[in-house]
């Protein structure tokens, strides 16, 4: 039909739907519309519109509800078209729209009526008002009329659109509505000076306003109220008083909400006093401090008096916050204070200091001179007094005064450049301030210098030593000493003498002996320091004096007799002519021998022994003795070069001047070669002996008077191989039998190896006693190589190999078949093939029949079958297969067959008298083995005569057959079990007619 391209629209009118079509081409004579429920399909409006009209109006509709629109125009010749579209109504608003926080911070809650008519579902915008950014959207089921709104900031205006759907439509209905605000929190009021207070909070982003009020506490009134945005997080409050305490509370609103917020309390800095000054009060050891009043509020002052420079604490006096001085009493005297005034306000505090002030002081006590041991100084002490510090004077007896001032916490003073022994006065004073003490007064000595150069020596005496010095240079009024055996301290002699003596001798004295002289320099009451002089007597010399050997291969062991008198040590030298190195060993007083241990084996040593006393020594005679020597070491006996020879070798451990080897048979232990072998050499060769033999080696080393003997050490000489070795196959079994000769000599066995030719197994060894000369190696592979080794054996060691290839007797094959394939001329031969190996097969083909020459071929070693051609058809033959291994065969056994025979030819029958059938042929190649003839009654199919003739036949006649009669005839060719027939050919016998005729 025509295409009206009808359109449906409600031109945003809820109730109403439009429709708008196309004038069909020749226009229409009317038009009638309906509209129906979609999913009913009843009929609910219909109208009419007339011709030229495009468009029609549907009232009084559901919002949102989906109906069927139809506009049929009537055409010409009562013709119609149709066409009809669905169409949807938009959907109403919600009404009775809320949104509202309960006094919530982060919720809002959303409700509304439901809008008139039909609708697909509700769609929820919120958005932020400030930042107009869409915070949630949602779409929920057309019977939803509440939602939650959580998770929002707080103090926050939001508008809510809510859309009503229906099809591709909606119609949406706005509210706006506030968060509940949420309180500030961690509220912080803190001084920033005596005048300002800062306020700082937290969580300031959940109220759109918020209202600050600041009291002053003294006078109860409001100093300062303040309204500020969102965001702010810390106000200062300026121009307020000092020392005061404030409060300050705060809230928080947003929209038609407000909500009290936490309070704080804080003061400002007080400020602090001035003109601090603390001096004397008429009282003795009292200080006064005055300040002048600041401005501003203080809860009081806290005047703190402090001692020395180090600031330590000593009195803490509150007074009114309207006082202006205060007066200390009973303090050290000599001592530096200060004052510090603080003005107190609440939890702060500002201050104040003073210069600094001292009392009187005090004299020291305790004050002492001593030298300390030192002849160019004196130390001057004196117990701590209070002051700022001390006056010295310091004098010799005979000199001017000499002055010095030292600061406070100094209690000694020492004096330097002094003169040696001379007395001296001094005297100290306290100073604190302004004031100085009475002096206290004292005398000492400096010490003496010490003597010089002082020295004991023995002289070369064994019994007496002898001590010299310089004199001390001042301050000396004599010398006092005292002689020392060093090592047990006892004294040995006392002495003082006159500043004018230099020297003196000890007599009667112990050799060896070490003394220890002590003097010192004397003058007043004091003692220089003491000068030490240290010396031995002459010691005396060992005797009988010894070295023997102790039969341990590397040690001498030496001995002697003591001297008399002291001995600090025995050293002890070790040494050699031969030997580069010496031994020194030094041992203990008491110590009589010593035992000299891993010296080198077979040399001649010389021992010294010398007595050490001090840098003293007396040394004895020499003594001498030889270490025995080592055995050798590693001693090896090998093969030689040839096998009557043995190379012996040996590693020498040192010392000893000659060898001897010693050659002994192994079994009989008697000595057949000595052979005498000089120092340093490590090797020899034996020639001459028998080969394969076991032979015993011992080498005897010597050193002076001294002799070892080695690690005996056994060798083999190399056997001798065998002679004429040859390996055979054993006919009656798969084994090979190897034969060889004796060699000369001697050996302790044989050793065979057999490896199959060809093959990666390992080789297979086995062994044959000494006295053997043959051996038979079975259980072998049929129609395998192998090769055969063979040593002799001597101990470990083996002779040159022997050699030779064998092979094994091949397996003959099996189960061998001959087979006609049907053919004349063909036969087909196969076997199964046989364990081991080979190296080719032999098949000969014998023809029974005929004198024909055999045919003979020859196959790979894998081959099982063969196929003969043109053979004799009808012939019997005969075939046998070998394997064959180089010189060696293995057949099986014979079998037979025949080849097809062909069908005679040019068969002919005849009829020579009414009762006789003659039949004739013709023989195709060399004929048959037999003839069967077959004659039957044409009319019945039944056979009516057999003949069998011999190969050589070529016809035949049947007799007393019914005359005038139909026979068909067939000659078959036999051969064997085979045979070939010609095709039936019939042929009647005579009428009698026609032989009466």
């Amino acid at each position: 039909g025509t295409l009206l391209n009808l359109s449906v629209s409600d031109h945003g009118r809820s109730d109403s739907l439009l429709l708008s079509w196309d004038e069909p081409e020749g226009g229409a004579e009317g038009y009638s519309l309906t509209l129906s429920s979609l999913g009913l399909g009843t009929l609910l409006q219909n109208g009419t519109a007339g011709p030229n009209i495009t468009s029609f109006w549907f009232h009084g509709l559901t919002p949102g509800m989906r109906y069927k629109v139809e506009v049929t125009a009537t055409l010409a010749c009562m013709e119609t078209t149709s066409q009809a579209v669905t169409a949807q109504t938009s959907p109403s608003p919600v009404r009775n729209l809320s949104l509202s926080s309960g006094g919530r911070s982060a919720v809002l809650h959303a409700s509304w009526v439901h809008a008139r008519g039909q609708r697909d579902g509700y769609h929820l915008a919120l958005y932020h008002s400030d930042s107009q950014t869409l915070v949630r959207n949602a779409s929920v089921l057309p019977n939803a009329s509440t939602f939650l709104f959580d998770g929002l900031l707080a103090g926050s205006e939001y508008a809510l659109k809510v859309s009503t759907l229906a099809g591709s439509s909606q119609a949406s209905t706005s509210i706006h509505q506030w968060t509940a605000p949420s309180i500030p929190t961690q509220l912080r009021l803190r001084p920033g000076s005596s005048t300002n207070l800062v306020a700082s909070w937290v969580g300031a982003g959940g109220a759109a306003w918020l209202h600050l009020a600041l009291h002053n506490l003294l006078t109860q009134t409001v100093t300062t109220t303040l309204s500020a945005r969102r965001g702010l997080t810390s106000y200062t409050f300026q121009h307020l008083h000092p020392g005061t305490q404030y409060w300050l509370g705060l809230s928080a609103t947003a929209g038609p909400y407000t909500v009290g917020g936490p309070n704080a309390t804080a003061w400002t800095h007080p400020l602090s006093p001035g003109n601090v000054t603390l001096s004397s009060s008429e009282e003795q050891s009292s200080l006064q401090a005055s300040w002048s009043t600041p401005a501003g509020e203080r809860d009081f002052y806290l005047v703190t008096l402090q001692e020395g420079e180090d600031g330590a604490l000593m009195r803490n006096i509150s007074v009114g916050g309207d006082n202006d001085h205060v007066t200390f009493h009973g303090l050290s005297p000599g001592k530096q204070y200060s004052v510090q005034v603080t003005a107190v306000a609440g939890p702060y505090r500002a201050s104040a200091r003073s210069t600094a002030a001292w009392t009187q002081p005090l004299a020291p006590s305790g004050v002492s001179l001593s030298s300390q041991g030192s002849p160019y100084s004196l130390l001057a002490s004196w117990e701590e007094a209070m002051g700022e510090g001390y006056v010295l004077a310091f004098s010799p007896m005979e000199h001017l005064v000499k002055n010095s001032s030292l600061l406070r916490g100094v209690t000694n003073f020492t004096y330097e450049g002094l003169r040696p022994g001379t007395l001296y006065t001094f005297e100290v004073s306290t100073m604190a301030g302004p004031y100085t003490s009475t002096p206290r007064r004292i005398t000492s000595w400096t010490y003496p210098l010490p003597l010089e150069q002082l020295t004991l020596s023995n002289q070369g005496h064994s019994t007496s030593l002898q001590a010299s010095w310089k004199a001390a240079p001042t301050g000396s009024t004599g010398y006092t000493g005292t002689l020392w055996e060093t090592k047990s301290q006892e004294r040995v002699r006392n002495m003082t003498v006159g500043n004018n003596w230099t020297n003196v001798t000890f007599e009667d004295l112990v050799p060896g002996r070490q003394y220890t002289l002590e003097m010192a320099a004397m003058a007043g009451p004091y003692r220089s320091p003491v000068r030490s002089a240290t010396d031995w007597t002459y010691p005396l010399a060992p005797a009988g004096v010894t070295l023997t050997n102790t039969r341990h291969p590397l040690g001498l062991s030496a001995f002697w007799d003591k001297a008399a008198g002291d001995v600090d040590q025995f050293h002890l030298q070790l040494y050699s002519k031969s030997h580069p190195a010496q031994r020194n060993i030094s041992v203990g007083p008491n110590t009589h021998n010593f035992t000299f241990l891993g010296l080198s084996p077979g040399i001649q040593y010389f021992l010294k022994v010398t007595v050490l006393a001090g840098p003293y020594r007396s040394s004895s005679h020499f003594a001498t003795e030889w270490t025995y020597p080592l055995s050798l070491a590693n001693v090896s006996v090998q093969p030689g070069r040839r096998p009557q020879e043995l190379h012996v070798s040996w590693v020498e451990s040192g010392g000893g001047r000659d060898h001897f080897v010693q050659l002994s048979v192994a079994e009989s232990l008697s000595i057949i070669r000595n052979v005498s072998i000089p120092h340093g050499v490590t090797q020899l060769d034996l020639e001459g002996l028998v080969p394969g033999s076991r032979y015993r080696v011992e080498i005897i080393s010597q050193a002076g008077p001294h002799r070892t003997s080695s690690q005996t050490a056994i060798g083999y000489t190399v056997p001798l191989p065998p002679l004429s070795l040859s390996a055979s196959p054993v006919s009656t079994a798969w084994a090979l039998a190897v034969h060889w000769e004796t060699p000369p000599g001697q050996r302790d066995g044989y050793l065979l190896s057999m490896h199959e030719e060809g093959s990666s197994a390992p080789a297979r060894n086995l062994e044959a006693g000494k006295d053997s000369t043959n051996v038979t190696l079975a259980r072998l592979a049929p129609g395998t190589c192998y090769l055969v080794g063979i040593w002799a054996v001597a101990g470990p060691y083996r002779s040159l190999p022997k050699n030779v290839t064998g092979c094994t007797v091949p397996a003959a094959p099996t189960n061998l078949s001959l087979t006609n394939p049907g053919s004349s001329s063909e036969l087909y031969t196969c076997w199964n093939k046989p364990r081991g190996g080979r190296d080719h097969y032999r098949v000969i083909l014998y023809s029974l029949s005929t004198q024909s020459r055999d045919r003979v071929q020859t196959l790979s070693p894998d081959a099982q079958n063969i196929t003969w051609t043109h053979l004799e058809a009808g012939s019997r033959f005969a075939v046998q297969v070998t394997a064959v291994k180089g010189s060696l065969e293995a057949s099986s056994t014979n079998v037979t067959q025949w080849t097809h025979p062909l069908a005679p030819a040019n068969l002919t029958l005849g009829s020579p008298s009414a009762s006789t059938l003659q039949v004739s042929w013709a023989a195709m190649g060399r004929g048959a083995e037999d003839y069967v003839v077959d004659v039957y009654d044409t009319a019945s199919s039944s056979r009516v005569g057999r003949m069998v003739l011999g190969g050589d036949a070529r016809s035949h006649i049947f007799r007393n057959l019914s005359p005038g009669t139909r026979y068909s005839v067939a000659v078959r060719a036999t051969a064997g079990p085979f045979h070939t027939s010609t095709p039936n050919l019939t042929h009647c016998t005579r009428e009698y007619d026609a032989l009466l005729a």
